[in-house]
């Protein structure tokens, strides 16, 4: 079991930037496929990005591509979400969470995945 801790949410204005982490409780290099998901009220967690288990390779979703920016530190068992250009579109309670699949059709999917943070807010002003 991995225990998940995130921080770094805020407030922002348009166009700004903020960078979240995450903190796991393990090494979640080789261990874990590691991914930021995103909810606002009403709707499904949605796909931001993640960190393939093995390899390290990352994986985007569509509306975040060239402006968002996601890393693991394999020394500090972190992963961080570097965002720019941020929009109202954005704003939501970003979640850490971790799987221990590395299915490429399963990255995306919330449903593949067993731990969660408790969720960073971040806000979006214009």
């Amino acid at each position: 079991q991995v225990q998940l801790v995130e921080s770094g949410g805020g407030l922002v204005q348009t166009g700004g930037s903020l960078r979240l982490s995450c903190a796991a409780s393990e090494r979640i290099a080789n261990r874990w496929t590691v991914a930021w998901f995103r909810q606002t009220p009403g709707k499904e967690r949605e796909f931001v990005a993640a960190v393939r288990r093995i390899g390290g390779y990352q994986y985007y979703a569509d509306s975040v591509k060239g402006r968002f920016t996601v890393s693991r530190d394999n020394a500090k068992n972190t992963l961080s979400l570097q965002m720019a250009g941020l929009n109202a579109d954005d704003t939501g309670v970003y979640y850490c969470a971790a799987t221990g699949t590395e299915i490429l059709s399963s990255i995306r999917d919330a449903r593949s995945y067993t731990y969660w943070g408790q969720g960073t807010q971040v806000a979006v002003s214009s």
